[in-house]
């Protein structure tokens, strides 16, 4: 028999329904001969109460001790998940972290998964006992529970899947799959039947939310075939996996558009075009803990140059503040005349659009058909990121929509894919 890991977020656990729903899934890949080990994460809401209770003890609560309150959300959720598989007349029990050695490295509430024990598991598996393992947490060096965050979920289904060799791990959800664009903005989006790991990776980083990115770049680096599918809808979903011999003729130019507006522009004018310079205003930010994404700097005149780059909206005010006090640091490499003619500017009203397809490898034309397009409708581009696979730009919020419609028309995403099955 295949072994499957089955993942449900909080939305497919969100009530006792929802539950009962669940173990409905889980009965149906029972049924095509699948072993089946469950992860779930907490119900939905859930791990938004509890960060609001942690916050309404003092503005900074200690993370070891917010790491023991979020994870008793997912210990709620095993067990009537457990409860609700039995009731389909099946063995079931539920696992936290702990129960299972879940190990983790790192801080508290951002921690890694280094190593997962799968004796136990794998035990519960050959006596047809479904295994309910809690998602989110950890276990640290220290034997303290730890949280993996946001997404986390994702992650932990993952790590196990490849520790204990599984043949798919599915991430069901509130969505059927992956989709060509957010099918609430473009109504001809269509569903994916099968995107290669580079790809989703791609999308996850810039804007598609249907995976965490953490979760893609694990299965990527274990090769694990993740599929994503519906809890509320029955369904094949699509398939995430690495490319196959043959792909590349059938491939289309570009797979998806997606659009991410959680994005500010920053701009440092007026930067004396020394070495290092850079590094003294961007390595505090990075000391920060605050992620650089795009970065474009002009070619120098009068020995000066801009540096613009975006980073994420709720790093934006503490970016600024981090820059304005760097260039006041810098009396001791600058005259005082070149640090007064330095200004910082930012922008929180951007928005990033991307073209993501592996087949832009062996086609070119794509950045003129993209430039092309948007020129049509009149949108200005601020900035430009490209690699193999993706072409990003920015532009302002208010054209996203039109931008991520007019692109998948062009691209001709509407069309149904040759990969379609």
């Amino acid at each position: 028999m295949t072994l499957v890991v089955a993942k449900f977020g909080g939305t497919s656990v969100a009530d006792l329904e929802r539950i009962k729903a669940v173990a409905g899934h889980v009965a149906d890949c029972r049924a095509e001969g699948h072993k089946v080990v469950v992860v779930v994460s907490a119900m939905a809401g859930e791990t938004d109460r509890l960060v609001a209770l942690g916050a309404g003890v003092g503005d900074r609560p200690d993370p070891r001790e917010m790491d023991v309150l979020l994870a008793s959300g997912e210990q709620v959720s095993i067990a009537l998940v457990a409860m609700a598989i039995q009731k389909q007349g099946f063995s079931a029990r539920s696992f936290l972290a702990s129960q299972i050695r879940l190990h983790t490295t790192g801080p508290h509430t951002k921690a890694k998964i280094s190593r997962v024990e799968v004796a136990h598991l794998q035990a519960c598996v050959n006596a047809d006992v479904i295994p309910v393992v809690a998602g989110f947490q950890g276990v640290g060096n220290d034997g303290d529970v730890t949280t993996i965050g946001r997404g986390g979920s994702d992650t932990t289904a993952v790590a196990i899947a490849a520790a204990l060799n599984a043949d798919e791990c599915r991430i069901y959800t509130d969505v059927d799959g992956v989709y060509t664009a957010d099918p609430r903005i473009v109504e001809q989006a269509r569903r994916l039947d099968r995107v290669i790991c580079e790809e989703m990776l791609e999308m996850a980083a810039l804007g598609a939310k249907v995976l965490h990115t953490r979760c893609v770049e694990y299965a990527h680096r274990y090769s694990v075939p993740l599929r994503v599918m519906s809890s509320f809808n029955r369904g094949t979903g699509t398939l995430i996996g690495e490319e196959e011999e043959g792909d590349e003729m059938e491939r289309p130019v570009v797979s998806a558009v997606t659009h991410d507006r959680n994005e500010a522009k920053v701009t440092v004018l007026r930067v004396p075009d020394e070495p290092g310079l850079a590094y003294k205003l961007l390595g505090p930010i990075g000391n920060a803990g605050i992620s650089v994404d795009m970065i474009v700097q002009n070619v120098g005149a009068e020995d000066l140059t801009d540096m613009t780059f975006t980073v994420t909206r709720e790093d934006f005010p503490q970016c600024m503040e981090i820059l304005r006090k760097s260039i006041d640091e810098l009396s001791n490499v600058l005259a005082e005349e070149q640090i007064e003619q330095m200004r910082v500017v930012g922008d929180d009203s951007i928005a990033k659009v991307t073209v993501v397809g592996v087949g832009m490898r062996s086609h070119a034309g794509v950045a003129t058909k993209m430039f092309e397009t948007l020129a049509r409708y009149g949108i200005n581009i601020q900035m430009i990121s490209t690699s193999e696979i993706k072409i990003s730009v920015v532009i302002h919020e208010d054209f996203c929509e039109l931008a991520v419609r007019a692109l998948h028309s062009a691209f001709e995403l509407d069309e149904p894919s040759p990969l379609a099955v």
